[in-house]
């Protein structure tokens, strides 16, 4: 395991050694120019809660962290906004940045001496599935934890543990990167192609930690608070 962080590493001391947590802070609404503040002192400045924040980053950057003792009694809005504010990345960012590049890649290939096109329809695959995921999220299972939490008493098992196949949409992504790496043909532009793979490349670890936040933290707060129903 990496070395943890606490509240009082310096936060430009983190986003140095690893880059791809900038979109972690995005989502937490923290822009860079971030000085030699401390993570217990950027937190305040934004209104934060400064231990979910730290767990949050110590979670995405360790794949051997369990923060489930530290996390079992803070608020699942906590948690459930994170993830909103996660999603709503997805959407408005990491899926249309891979859209643009890749029709971009379409119009500069030559488009009958590769498979590119089939690549585009399997991408546009694992975007429906994500998205029906992100849409069962907000009018589904975070409005059901939501309510668990208040003790409404129609948050049944039934519906609470119903969920998507969270693992197939990574597969879906090493299955497109797999594609351009064993099968691309022809000609094609090197730039765009690479900016394709590696918003590939991103994706997938992002969801891949997104992922474990999901299944390491909310799932068994809301199995917890489920248990705590009358």
């Amino acid at each position: 395991m990496k070395h943890l962080i606490g509240i009082d590493s310096k936060l430009c001391d983190i986003v140095m050694a690893e880059p791809s947590v900038i979109t972690v802070l995005d989502r937490f609404g923290i822009a860079l120019g971030v000085g030699d503040k401390t993570i217990a002192a950027i937190c305040a400045e934004h209104g934060l809660d400064r231990d979910f924040f730290a767990t949050i980053i110590n979670t995405y950057l360790n794949e051997d962290y369990f923060p489930e003792r530290i996390l079992a009694s803070m608020d699942a809005q906590l948690i459930i906004s994170y993830l909103q504010r996660t999603n709503a990345y997805y959407e408005q960012f990491q899926l249309p940045n891979i859209e643009r590049h890749f029709h971009l890649l379409l119009g500069k290939s030559d488009p009958s001496n590769n498979n590119l096109g089939l690549m585009m329809r399997f991408f546009g695959e694992m975007k429906a599935q994500l998205l029906a995921r992100i849409a069962d999220d907000r009018s589904r299972w975070f409005p059901e934890v939501i309510e668990l939490q208040r003790h409404a008493e129609h948050a049944t098992d039934a519906t609470i543990d119903k969920g998507f196949d969270e693992d197939s949409v990574e597969d879906k992504i090493d299955d497109l990167i797999h594609m351009f790496v064993m099968h691309l043909k022809g000609d094609y532009d090197h730039n765009l192609c690479l900016a394709v793979i590696i918003s590939l490349f991103n994706l997938k670890k992002d969801i891949t930690q997104n992922n474990r936040i999901r299944n390491r933290i909310l799932r068994p707060l809301a199995a917890a608070l489920k248990s705590q129903q009358p």
